[in-house]
């Protein structure tokens, strides 16, 4: 009899075993994916559509192209780096009551991964350059500033938080100083065959103003992948659960493609 259970108990292991393995490798897949720190060269096109306002009846929308470059280690910086720019296309309110459509400003930042191990952490300096098409699609101002990363990964997701401060120093004269930060949380439960649960609603602050609002979001996605390559779409409606200032968003949605090449 304990001969026949432990045979039993050994082919219910064996039968469970690619179940596991194929769990697992979905996991690590949506992990790689996911990750703003993931070492490896990728593209996004990402897109902010906020068709409502609180006090005011405009729309914005927002498609930001994306581009993550690696660099290993060298003689000269001794710790790996993650280079990536943002290139935003937007669609904003313009003075005669009609709307924008062009290139908004460039974004770069560096960040160095200082601890790979464990919680990763990510620290470097960032720049935004004035290079929207008209005014009322950017700032018109030069900014510099910081951005720092903690993610905390495991099988059943990402937890961790990206943190972004800048101020402008240069640029058109007749156009305000700019003061702000955001702080961007990472939620990702991840689910079976490739599926997950998404909440990063940015928090964004007008240190100039002293106005801020802060959305919660609640989405989805999946990842597959596409020989050597990792593809993942994503849908997440966000909701703004607390503002001070007039103007803010009220509802935002929130979907992308995700492409992570060569892992």
């Amino acid at each position: 009899m304990t001969n026949k259970m432990g045979i039993r108990a050994c082919l219910l292991v064996a039968s469970l075993a690619p179940v596991v393995c194929a769990q697992a490798d979905n996991a690590e897949t949506a992990n790689k994916s996911n990750n703003p720190l993931n070492f490896a060269p990728g593209m996004s096109a990402q897109d902010y559509y906020t068709p409502r306002y609180y006090d005011s009846n405009i729309h914005t929308n927002d498609l930001l192209i994306r581009g993550t470059l690696p660099i290993a280690p060298n003689d000269y910086i001794g710790v790996p780096q993650l280079i990536r720019a943002t290139a935003p296309i937007s669609t904003h309110p313009d003075p005669n009551s009609g709307y924008s459509t062009g290139e908004g400003d460039l974004n770069l930042f560096d960040i160095f991964l200082v601890k790979t191990e464990g919680v990763q952490l990510g620290i470097g300096p960032m720049i935004t350059a004035p290079t929207a098409d008209q005014d009322e699609l950017g700032t018109g101002k030069w900014q510099g500033g910081l951005a720092a990363i903690a993610i905390d990964s495991s099988p059943r997701g990402l937890l961790g938080a990206l943190v972004q401060y800048q101020s402008s120093f240069a640029g058109d004269n007749d156009r305000p100083h700019v003061e702000s930060a955001t702080m961007q949380p990472f939620i990702i439960h991840n689910l079976e065959k490739g599926w997950y649960l998404r909440s990063t609603g940015i928090w964004t602050f007008d240190l100039k103003n002293d106005t801020h609002y802060i959305p919660l979001g609640l989405g989805g996605g999946k990842v597959w992948k596409d020989g050597s390559n990792i593809l993942n779409a994503f849908i997440e409606p966000q909701w703004t659960v607390e503002k001070k200032g007039d103007g803010m968003p009220q509802f935002t949605l929130f979907v992308g493609l995700n492409a992570t090449f060569g892992k």
